[in-house]
């Protein structure tokens, strides 16, 4: 399934620019996809849509506490994710509302274990549906680029 949410990610940039479910479906089994692997990417996006239309307190958008894992968030994103995540909310490139929304898209992926590049595709995705181009860009370069972000 994440090959998908990759696949969709490149070749559908922005936000709500991609056709209809139907077509959608037609145009990634044409691709090779598979359908119940269609279905999963497609729902996952739906999930994030939801979050991203859900309201929050104003409250927790600016909240400095710390966030404890539970056993399974933590096996699922891993020690290198967890760290991922809090350089990224340190350096104000996630808020918590969308570090809840990286570790609720974690979870609902279908794997047992997350790499480290799997988390930062899910943080690009969390900020490409809020069109944060310039947090977005930073956390690309992370994805892509040669070098180590350093926190300073």
């Amino acid at each position: 399934m994440f090959e998908i949410l990759v696949y969709l990610f490149e070749n559908y940039f922005e936000m709500h620019a991609y056709p209809d479910e139907n077509t959608l479906t037609r145009e990634l089994s044409a691709a090779g996809f598979d359908r119940d692997e269609i279905s999963l990417a497609l729902s996952w996006f739906n999930g994030l849509e939801n979050l991203a239309n859900a309201s929050y307190a104003e409250t927790l958008v600016s909240c400095t506490s710390s966030r404890c894992y539970t056993e399974a968030e933590f096996a699922r994103i891993g020690s290198q994710g967890v760290g991922l995540l809090a350089f990224l909310e340190s350096s104000g490139v996630l808020n918590p509302v969308r570090r809840e929304w990286v570790i609720d898209r974690a979870i609902a992926l279908d794997e047992t274990e997350l790499t480290l590049d799997q988390v930062k595709w899910i943080v690009l995705f969390v900020l490409w549906s809020q069109n944060e181009p310039q947090q977005f860009f930073f956390v690309e370069d992370l994805l892509f680029g040669d070098g180590q972000p350093t926190l300073h």
